[in-house]
């Protein structure tokens, strides 16, 4: 499919304009469209959701990889090599690197695209940072609602690269098709320390820096994951889970790494798991901005935050334990509906 780099745009467009030139490859609408979803300006709400109604209808499905990883995995360095390995393969790609934000300032370094330069620098794909503005679950608020806009302008495959590893990462194996779990070598050790939800829903661990005099100390840390991953239920029917060794200085793993994953998705759109992963998605989408609208017109209601404000002083006071004072508010905002 081709993508415009670049158009004029004028004045402001309409949300049925911008949505014509996402689905089109137009990337600067492209770049809008996710401007828009991402803001919180109650302006730019209704043409955010307007431009999404028209892209879903489009139908289009992108190969959704998460990659997560303890800090200095290097998760940035290693999906730019296996970004080469894809666009080599004759794919688009699209990249949503989600940078952790400041709980004081809720800013954030948004430096992957930095990190990213050769893969920046190619006209297959597409790198979008963004800040996780304190939100659980492993990527930022929109995220779900900036993949389905990425497929609608026609990208093959999308990675989601995570905050960092976590319980709250469980979460981005629900908007996404294959997680990839990125350990450093001599990790093995800290199995233990690592939230059994993480393990459960890697479909594969890649072992990363494994080059030089890190290569043995690779292959012991990949024997350990591999046998905890043995421990662990199936996640698939007929796939079993694999530890890779990887590099991304001297390539090695890259390949088999992405050999690794299409194999995945030939075995989910044989047995039709597929599909249904990507109906299970929608829904989770579903149950998401319920959960999101819920919460912004609790927070937004005047006279909800008014009552909230005694409840807690009467709570701080000790004059109302904090369960009654939850009832309390939540049968308040029940009322109010």
């Amino acid at each position: 499919m081709s993508r415009q780099g670049s158009a004029g745009t004028g004045g402001p467009l309409d949300a049925e304009s911008i949505a014509r030139g996402v689905i089109g490859g137009n990337r600067q609408m492209l770049a809008r469209a996710i401007t828009l979803v991402e803001s919180e300006n109650p302006v730019h709400a209704e043409s955010a959701r307007r431009i999404l109604e028209q892209c879903i209808t489009e139908g289009r499905h992108a190969m959704r990889i998460a990659v997560t990883g303890s800090p200095g995995a290097g998760k940035s360095t290693f999906i730019e090599s296996l970004g080469e390995e894809i666009i080599s393969n004759g794919h688009s790609l699209a990249v949503l690197a989600v940078d952790p934000s400041s709980l004081r300032s809720r800013g954030s370094i948004l430096g992957d695209k930095a990190r990213m330069e050769k893969l920046t620098a190619r006209k297959e794909a597409f790198i979008r940072p963004t800040a996780s503005s304190g939100h659980l679950g492993g990527g930022a608020p929109k995220t779900h609602e900036t993949m389905l806009l990425l497929e609608a302008a026609g990208y093959e495959v999308i990675i989601l690269e995570t905050v960092g590893v976590g319980q709250s990462e469980v979460h981005a194996d629900a908007m996404t098709d294959f997680v990839l779990l990125l350990m450093l070598p001599g990790s093995g050790d800290e199995l233990q320390g690592i939230k059994r939800g993480i393990m459960e829903i890697a479909d594969a661990v890649g072992v990363t820096k494994a080059d030089g005099e890190r290569v043995e100390l690779a292959k012991a840390t990949a024997s350990d994951f591999t046998a905890a991953l043995g421990m662990l239920p199936e996640k698939h029917p007929g796939h079993r889970r694999k530890v890779l060794l990887t590099s991304a200085r001297s390539g090695a793993g890259i390949k088999e790494t992405w050999g690794e994953i299409t194999g995945f998705f030939d075995l989910l759109q044989k047995s039709g798991e597929l599909e249904l992963r990507q109906l299970q998605q929608r829904s989770s989408l579903l149950r998401d901005l319920v959960e999101w609208g819920l919460r912004k017109a609790y927070r937004s209601d005047p006279a909800i935050q008014q009552r909230k404000a005694e409840i807690e002083a009467e709570v701080a006071a000790g004059r109302l334990s904090p369960f009654e004072g939850a009832d309390l508010l939540v049968e308040a905002f029940r009322l109010r509906r």
